[in-house]
């Protein structure tokens, strides 16, 4: 009977289960993460290699001119060292853990959530999904006010793929104006974040023309008519990001 009970174990009949309680299901990008690790012993004795934590955010990304939607991994961090857990046993493994403050914002199409698994030999590995909320930095809601402030409105927000940065997505704001004055001078404005940190951030800012005249509507057919433009701001820039993000802006109206 044991041996029948360790192979329906390694098959996930009777296995352990995992079960992630976070103290609550919205942070702040960057803000830490704090909760408790449920594990549960199956019906015989298990060797648990190690408990995982993941953060997966969704992203798009095109192939055969389709757009389909992805997963990246934005964290993964092991939470123990290797333990025997008995049939029916329960553990509890606190948990403290950075949300990183490149996460996306949940906003849009994106999910985030966090996926909490066992390492288990020979058995099927159990998993725990918890979705959150993520809101965004302190700087990135002081540079998406200031576009807001201009007299932009904010019309879609997705996580777009991407090579060569730290995450195979960034996460792009498309704003149009809706008032003040760039409207009629400007088609939308893209905002992207490439990096953020507890001080600073990487945007790049993607200026759409409005078309005017017939050189107008080629450059915008041909795509000609964005410019992009690279900003770092940091929390010492706050006070005057609004009037230095008008300024760049103004210089390709």
């Amino acid at each position: 009977m044991a041996l029948f009970n360790k192979v329906l174990a390694s098959i996930g009949i009777g296995n352990a289960q995992v079960d992630t309680k976070l103290e609550k299901s919205a942070y702040t990008a960057g803000q830490l993460m704090r909760g408790v690790v449920w594990v549960k012993g199956g019906n015989v004795e298990q060797h648990i290699d190690s408990i995982y934590l993941t953060v997966y955010a969704t992203y798009v990304r095109e192939t055969d001119d389709k757009k389909v939607t992805d997963q990246a991994a934005v964290l993964k961090r092991k939470l123990n060292e290797p333990f025997t857990i008995g049939a029916g046993e329960t553990r509890e493994i606190p948990l403290e853990l950075e949300l990183p403050y490149d996460t996306p914002i949940t906003q849009g199409k994106t999910r985030v959530w966090v996926e909490t698994g066992l390492d288990i030999k020979q058995a099927v590995d159990p998993g725990d999904k918890d979705y959150i909320e993520v809101r965004a930095t302190p700087i990135g809601e002081a540079v998406l006010d200031a576009v807001r402030t201009l007299g932009f409105r904010l019309r879609e927000v997705e996580c777009q793929h991407v090579r060569g940065q730290k995450y195979p997505f960034v996460q792009e704001f498309e704003f149009v104006p809706v008032s003040g004055t760039y409207k009629g001078k400007l088609d939308e404005l893209e905002v992207t974040f490439l990096e953020q940190s507890a001080n600073e951030a990487t945007i790049l800012l993607q200026v759409d023309k409005r078309a005017r005249g017939l050189g107008g509507f080629l450059s915008e057919a041909m795509g000609m008519d964005e410019t992009n433009v690279h900003l770092r701001v940091s929390k010492s820039d706050l006070n005057s990001f609004e009037s230095k993000l008008n300024a760049t802006i103004s210089r390709f109206c």
